[in-house]
């Protein structure tokens, strides 16, 4: 009997992930997130689907393991460096989306009749957003360092750190029934805490140095195996003190993020993470009762349409007293629109310890998927109803700002920004600075910048800025998404004016260009050009020919550089280039050995291939010189020779190898 359910469990397995194969690449066609494809997977095969599924304990078991990896990574990730950059959008961001949804939320469910235990779990559940959901979206659209990406980061962060006090409360939420039960759960709850402090501190001391003992070691396999030690032997002790074992988890994470070898742990574990994951939200999905659901439809519909109203307008509310446009704010209340990941094990803990009742849970699982699945609906109406805010033609003639003509609109006051900027005031071309940034424009109003905040995707900026009367505007920013808004409705605003885009991914360009771009310029490929013209100068590649080659490669859209078909490649006869001759100067310095020597002498021609064709001196040219010609001090000698022999040429001219006479 052992070995057949062991049999089985292993059959259900193989179903589940084949299961699985078919369902994402399926979502993946629809552009929908792999989170939502492993939920769906669960409902397909499980009890109230296909049936494919029956019993799941296994399932559930590896699912437990994939939430303690997941936190696990949470506190390996979790450090002050990163969180540097958006500090600001973690604490005070963070603090009021999840304080405002917490809030009402379980404002809302008070005033419906809900005690108060079930309507603060129900708070919780509301403010947690889905960071791998959110995540793949800013990925897949090039967000991730847009302002409203960098923003739901940093909220989505304070999530994270904000679900492990929440695990630890549901306990003392349960036990609300008299005074003397709080006082004594609340009791309870404090001792287990200082235990965990005390076991936090001790493990701080220890593991760092049994992981310097392990890496001498050089076994890669015991390194593994102690990390997975290290964590499941902290989630193993928060859950004997009756604390959950994803808060261990997240200790042993923190306690690891602080050694040197963090980074390696991740890299080890990222596997284990990925498969366990998506066994725990299969399991999401396998737990959701069809059946049920025809009574819940409605209300599980109106629960995610309020979900998504709210944590939208407290999204909205969080990021734009920060200093953010409303335009950002908004965005980035919309990417936090959705039930995370946190929230399934929330409420699983509220349905264990008696909290959520088992319709309630059912209502809950099935607007959670919702939200799941309109996360990435939502946005892209967001993309498109922002990108229809164009200019229409003619609405431009207004006087721009202070007046200005064939001037230069900066969008961005960047690195890139700053430095078109200094160079458009050292040459006296009139420009115009548009930025969303209250810190940059304080700073840039104080050195006397010619300032304007603004959001470029918007007509109304755009048309103040000067757009019909500009003669370029450059778009530095690091938006992508409002980068190509704002070159749609600049070039439907000004047919005329020239458009210059900094990208810092190489798959917008043909994009950017069909928006109507007149020159995009990605970064990663004109540092590849500096390299490349870098190093043709050192073989001596005269400097017109790699000018016209960088020229072509511009031309082509950098073509060569993305291997795009059918470009015929610009630079095939670089080989040729390489082997041909080239034309080369040589200046002779103060105590050179070949001045003072005429050309006999000097034999160049014989000892290096190379062949003087002329010689300057002062402002005067000697052209083909002849043998007894006397070089001299100060002198400039134009060489004739292939690469090979140049180089054999300048080495000659600068020894001491010169025949004398």
């Amino acid at each position: 009997m052992g070995a057949m359910s062991e049999y089985s469990v292993l059959i259900e397995l193989v179903i589940l992930l084949a299961a699985s194969v078919v369902v994402i690449l399926f979502c993946h066609r629809l552009r929908l997130p792999s989170v939502a494809g492993f939920v769906l997977t669960g409902v397909l095969i499980g009890p109230s689907g296909l049936r494919l599924i029956r019993s799941d304990e296994a399932i559930h078991l590896l699912a437990e393991i994939g939430i303690v990896m997941l936190l696990f990574m949470v506190g390996l990730e979790f450090s002050l460096k990163r969180l540097r950059p958006i500090r600001r959008y973690f604490l005070w961001g963070g603090l009021l989306q999840t304080g405002l949804t917490s809030i009402a939320a379980a404002a809302a469910l008070l005033a419906i009749g809900a005690a108060p235990g079930p309507a603060v779990l129900g708070g919780f559940l509301a403010s947690l957003s889905s960071t791998a959901v959110v995540l793949n979206i800013l990925s897949d659209r090039r967000e991730v360092d847009a302002p409203h990406g960098r923003a739901a980061l940093g909220i989505l962060l304070f999530q994270d750190l904000a679900f492990v006090p929440m695990l630890a409360v549901i306990p003392l939420l349960a036990g609300g029934g008299g005074d003397a039960s709080l006082i004594g759960l609340a009791g309870r709850f404090g001792l287990s805490l200082a235990e965990i402090t005390a076991g936090f501190l001790a493990a701080r001391l220890i593991v760092p140095r049994l992981l310097d003992l392990i890496v001498r070691t050089r076994i890669r396999e015991i390194f593994i195996l102690t990390s997975l030690l290290i964590c499941l032997g902290m989630a193993l002790f928060t859950s004997r003190l009756g604390l959950s074992l994803a808060l261990g988890a997240f200790l042993a994470g923190l306690i690891i993020a602080e050694s040197s070898y963090s980074h390696q742990v991740v890299s080890d574990i990222l596997p284990f993470k990925i498969v366990f994951n998506s066994l725990f939200f299969i399991s999401i999905g396998l737990m959701l009762d069809l059946r049920t659901l025809g009574d819940l439809a409605l209300p599980a519909l109106g629960l995610a349409a309020a979900i998504i109203v709210l944590k939208t307008a407290t999204g909205f509310l969080a990021v734009w007293p920060i200093g953010r446009s409303p335009r950002v704010a908004f965005t980035a209340g919309l990417n936090l629109a959705q039930i995370g990941e946190f929230s399934f094990v929330l409420a699983g803990a509220g349905l264990t310890v008696g909290l959520l009742p088992e319709r309630y849970f059912q209502a809950f699982l099935a607007a959670s998927v919702l939200t799941l699945l309109l996360a990435p609906v939502l946005t892209e109406i967001r993309s498109r109803r922002a990108a229809g805010a164009e200019i229409r033609p003619g609405e431009g003639g207004e006087e721009s700002y202070g007046g200005l003509k064939n001037h230069v609109i900066i969008a961005g006051y960047g690195l890139n920004g700053r430095n078109l900027a200094r160079v458009l005031k050292a040459v006296g071309v009139p420009y115009i600075v548009l930025d969303l940034n209250p810190e940059t424009m304080a700073e840039a109003l104080a050195a006397g910048e010619p300032f304007l905040f603004g959001d470029v995707s918007g007509s109304a900026i755009l048309k103040q800025a000067g757009i019909a009367s500009a003669k370029m505007i450059v778009f530095a920013i690091s938006d992508p998404a409002c980068t190509r808004r704002g070159v749609r409705i600049a070039r439907h605003g000004a047919s005329r004016i020239r458009i210059i885009v900094r990208t810092r991914y190489a798959t917008e360009i043909d994009e950017l260009y069909a928006l109507g771009a007149d020159a995009v310029v990605p970064e990663e490929f004109e540092t590849s050009i500096e390299i490349f013209s870098r190093v043709l100068e050192e073989f001596h590649i005269p400097r017109n020919v790699v000018d016209a080659q960088v020229k072509v490669i511009r031309g082509e859209r950098y073509g060569v550089l993305r291997e795009v078909r059918p470009v015929r490649p610009s630079m095939e006869n670089i080989a040729d280039l390489l082997n041909a001759g080239t034309a080369e100067t040589f200046y002779l310095g103060h105590a050179c050995p070949a001045a003072e020597r005429t050309l006999r002498d000097l034999d160049l021609r014989n000892a290096t291939g190379a062949t003087i064709i002329a010689v300057v001196r002062g402002e005067e040219s000697f052209a083909s010189p002849a043998a007894d010609f006397k070089l001299q001090e100060g002198d400039t000698l134009v060489l004739m020779a292939s690469h090979a022999a140049m180089d054999a040429a300048f080495a000659y001219l600068g020894s001491c190898a010169v025949r004398k006479s």
